[in-house]
C-alpha cells in the first residue's frame, strides 16, 4: 500500500466496511486504500492507473468511478447447454445441466414415453413427474430460454489523466446494458479486479456492479463519433475536443504550466497584480479592440421642422440686402434728392434689419433644437473618453514595481490584428512581470531561470501527458525540453547577430539584415538552429525598433532591451529596463508624436521617487505550443479568437 497523506487518512471512508463491529463504542474508521475526490463520492481515474502499481493493489476495493465513454465492444458467449424441467407451476424451464439426451427431453415431454420408461427402470437417473397430467389436458407452457449472454466492455475516462480505465458489464435481464455509443458519460459502483494473464499496465479492469448515472447521446449527430478528426476540424467545435486525447493532454500541460508560473515567482518574492483589462493607453503596439456602449450605426432621424411666413428667406440673401440699402441711404444723403426718398429708404432698411434679426432668431432656435434632439437620441458612452482592451499590461505593472517591488501580472491581452498567424490570435494570455531597483542584466536572468523552470516542471509534473506528446505529436519533444534545461544560454548584442548572419555566403534571406532592420524568425532561427544550435539572447537593439519606454543606452542609438530565442520555437521572451530619467523620456514621447496627456501618470512616476527597474513578457499560449509541440497555437488555447472565428 502507498503512503497515505496524514490529512486524508484521518478521513472516514465513504465505503462500509464488511466485517461486523465487535464493539461499535470502539469503531476505529477504516480508511481506504484510494480516497474518494475530497467534493464528490467519486474516484478520479488518475489516482488509480497512475499508481507505481499500475492500481494493482486496488484490486477487490469497491468505488464509484465517472467518466466518458472511448469505447465500447459487446462479447456474445453462447449459453451452456441445459436440461429442461417443469418448475412449481408446471412449466417447462432449463435446470442449468449441460449434459441432457433425447430421452431426458421425451421423458419431460410425453407423459406416456414416461411412464414406459418407469416400467424399465429409467426413473433412476431421471425422475418423473410425480403426477401424470391427462392425455387430453392441454400441454404445459414452455418457456423460452433467456438471451444469450453477453459482457460489454467501455473503456472510461474521466479527463484526469491520459490513460482509460475498462469497464465490464455482464449482460443479464436484471441488467440489461448494451454497447453504449462514444461521448455516453457514465457513473458507476463496482469492485476493481484483476485481468486474467495481465501484468502492469491495463492489468485491472472494473466491473461495473450499479449505475449511478448514464448521460445518453446521439450517436448520428454527435461530431466525436467519428474517428481520428483533423485539429482544424476540431477548432469548430470547441466545447468538444477537449474529450478528445491530444486535446486533453495539451489543456493538462497548459493548466500545469499556469502553476508552476505562479509557483516560480511566489517562491522568489513577486507579488501577483492584475493589470486592468480596459484602459485609455496606447501602448503603442499596434491596432486595438475599442470599448463602447454605442452601436456601430444609429438610425438617422428626420431633423425637427421649424416653419413660419420667412421659410424660403436666405439671411445671406437679407445681410447683402441691408448692405445695398445702407449705400442707397449714403448715396441720398450726399446728392441733393428730398427728404421723402431718404425717409423710404431709412424705413425700409429698418424693415430689411428687423428680418435679418428675425432669421437670425429662427436660425439659432434651429440649432438649439437639433442639438437637444440629438442629445436625446445619442446616450452617452459609458466612459467619457475613448477606451480599448489592453494590448500589454506593463505600463500599469510598473506603478505597482514602483511601490511594492518585484510584481507580476498574468492575464489576457488584445491585438486587432486580422493577418493571424499559427503563433498570433486575438486574445492571448500573457505572463508580464517588473522589478524595481534591477537592471536590463537582472531581467535577462529571471528569463532564463523562468524558462528553465517551466521546461522542468512539465517534465518532473506531466510525465504521462509528455509520453503521449512523444508517441502522438513530436518524439523529440522530451529531449528539446530537456535540452533547454542543461544548456547555457548565450549572450550576443543586436550588432554581432547582425555581423554574423552578414558574413554567411551560402543562405539568400528574404530581408538582408542591416543595421537598423529588424530581426525576422527566418534570422532568428537561423541563428539558434544552424549557427549556435542553443537558445540566444539578442540584446542592445536600435531604439526606432522598441518601444518609447524602453531605456536609452550611452551610445544614444542603442536600447536596454533583449529576446529570448530558442531553438525550434524562435523569439520567446521579451524584455527591458524601462526609461526611469523624466527628461529622457519626455523627449522620447514629444519625438514619437504620442498624445503625452495620456502618459502624464506615467511621467509622474518619474516625476516622484525615480527608481531603475526592469522585466519582461512571456507569451503563455506560445509556451504551451513549444511544450506540447503543437503546431498551430490556435489548438493550444480553450476558446481561440481569431479574425472571422468565433465559435463559442
Amino acid at each position: 500500500m502507498e503512503s497515505q497523506d496524514p490529512i486524508l487518512a484521518s478521513q472516514k471512508s465513504k465505503i462500509p466496511s464488511e466485517e461486523p463491529e465487535t464493539n461499535p463504542q470502539e469503531t476505529v474508521p477504516i480508511t481506504p486504500l484510494i480516497p474518494p475526490f475530497k467534493y464528490s463520492n467519486r474516484v478520479v481515474l488518475k489516482s488509480i492507473v497512475e499508481r507505481s502499481d499500475a492500481g494493482a493493489g486496488l484490486v477487490g476495493e469497491t468505488m464509484v468511478i465517472g467518466g466518458w465513454v472511448k469505447s465500447s465492444k459487446e462479447v456474445k458467449k453462447d449459453p451452456p447447454g441445459q436440461l429442461l424441467s417443469e418448475d412449481n407451476d408446471g412449466a417447462v424451464v432449463f435446470q442449468g445441466h449441460k449434459d441432457g439426451s433425447c430421452i431426458d427431453i421425451f421423458q419431460t415431454r410425453v407423459p406416456l414415453f414416461r411412464s414406459i420408461a418407469n416400467a424399465f427402470g429409467g426413473s433412476r437417473n431421471h425422475p418423473a413427474r410425480s403426477k401424470l397430467q391427462p392425455a387430453t389436458s392441454k400441454p404445459p407452457a414452455i418457456s423460452r430460454p433467456p438471451p444469450p449472454l453477453s459482457i460489454v466492455y467501455l473503456l472510461i475516462n474521466d479527463g484526469s489523466c491520459v490513460a482509460s480505465l475498462q469497464f465490464t458489464i455482464e449482460f443479464s435481464d436484471a441488467f440489461p446494458i448494451r454497447p453504449l455509443p462514444i461521448g455516453t458519460c457514465i457513473l458507476a459502483e463496482g469492485v476493481l479486479n484483476q485481468l486474467p494473464d495481465q501484468q502492469g499496465k491495463n492489468s485491472i479492469e472494473f466491473k461495473v456492479k450499479k449505475f449511478l448515472h448514464i448521460g445518453t447521446v446521439e450517436d448520428d449527430k454527435y461530431i466525436l463519433s467519428r474517428k481520428r478528426l483533423p485539429l482544424e476540424t476540431l477548432r469548430d467545435y470547441s466545447h468538444f475536443r477537449p474529450r478528445t486525447t491530444t486535446v486533453a493532454s495539451v489543456m493538462r500541460i497548459r493548466s500545469a504550466l499556469a502553476f508552476a508560473t505562479h509557483t516560480f515567482f511566489q517562491n522568489n518574492g513577486f507579488l501577483s497584480v492584475e493589470a486592468p483589462i480596459i484602459t485609455t493607453t496606447d501602448e503603442g503596439f499596434g491596432a486595438k479592440f475599442r470599448v463602447t456602449t454605442l452601436a456601430d450605426k444609429e438610425v438617422k432621424k428626420e431633423e425637427p421642422k421649424i416653419t413660419d411666413d420667412t421659410e424660403g428667406v436666405s439671411l445671406e440673401d437679407v445681410k447683402a440686402a441691408i448692405k445695398e440699402k445702407n449705400n442707397l441711404i449714403q448715396q441720398l444723403q450726399r446728392s441733393d434728392s428730398n427728404s421723402e426718398a431718404l425717409l423710404a429708404a431709412e424705413q425700409d432698411l429698418l424693415k430689411t434689419n428687423q428680418l435679418a434679426s428675425h432669421l437670425e432668431e429662427k436660425q439659432k432656435l434651429r440649432l438649439e433644437t437639433l442639438m437637444k434632439a440629438a442629445k436625446a437620441d445619442k446616450p452617452e458612452d459609458f466612459f467619457s473618453q475613448h477606451t480599448y482592451l489592453t494590448v500589454s499590461g506593463l505600463l500599469h505593472l510598473e506603478s505597482y514595481a514602483c511601490s511594492l517591488g518585484n510584481v507580476y501580472s498574468f492575464g489576457p491581452r488584445f491585438r486587432a490584428d486580422r493577418s493571424g498567424t499559427e503563433k498570433q490570435v486575438a486574445e492571448m494570455w500573457m505572463v508580464e512581470t517588473e522589478m524595481a531597483f534591477s537592471e536590463l542584466e537582472d531581467a535577462m536572468n529571471c528569463a532564463e531561470d523562468y524558462f528553465k523552470f517551466l521546461c522542468k516542471w512539465v517534465l518532473e509534473n506531466c510525465s504521462a501527458d509528455m509520453k503521449f506528446v512523444s508517441r502522438r505529436i513530436d518524439k523529440t519533444r522530451t529531449n528539446l525540453l530537456e535540452a533547454m534545461i542543461s544548456s547555457f544560454y548565450e549572450r550576443i548584442t543586436y550588432m554581432e547577430a547582425v555581423n554574423v548572419l552578414k558574413k554567411i555566403a551560402d543562405r539568400k534571406f528574404e530581408t538582408q539584415p542591416e543595421w537598423g532592420t529588424e530581426l525576422t524568425s527566418q534570422h532568428l532561427s537561423y541563428l539558434v538552429d544552424e549557427i549556435y544550435k542553443k537558445p540566444i539572447m539578442v540584446y542592445n537593439f536600435p531604439k526606432d525598433l522598441r518601444p518609447f519606454y524602453v531605456r536609452l543606452n550611452d551610445d544614444g542609438k542603442t536600447v536596454a532591451t533583449f529576446d529570448l530565442v530558442i531553438p525550434r520555437g524562435g523569439k520567446f521572451i521579451t524584455g527591458s529596463q524601462k526609461e526611469e530619467r523624466f527628461d529622457l523620456l519626455n523627449e522620447r514621447i514629444s519625438e514619437l508624436g504620442l498624445p503625452k496627456e495620456q502618459y502624464e501618470w506615467y511621467l509622474d512616476l518619474r516625476r516622484y521617487g525615480t527608481v531603475k527597474h526592469s522585466g519582461f513578457t512571456v507569451g503563455f499560449d506560445i509556451m504551451v505550443l513549444f511544450a506540447t509541440g503543437i503546431p498551430d497555437v490556435r489548438d493550444a488555447i480553450p476558446f481561440p479568437r481569431s479574425s472571422g472565428k468565433l465559435n463559442n
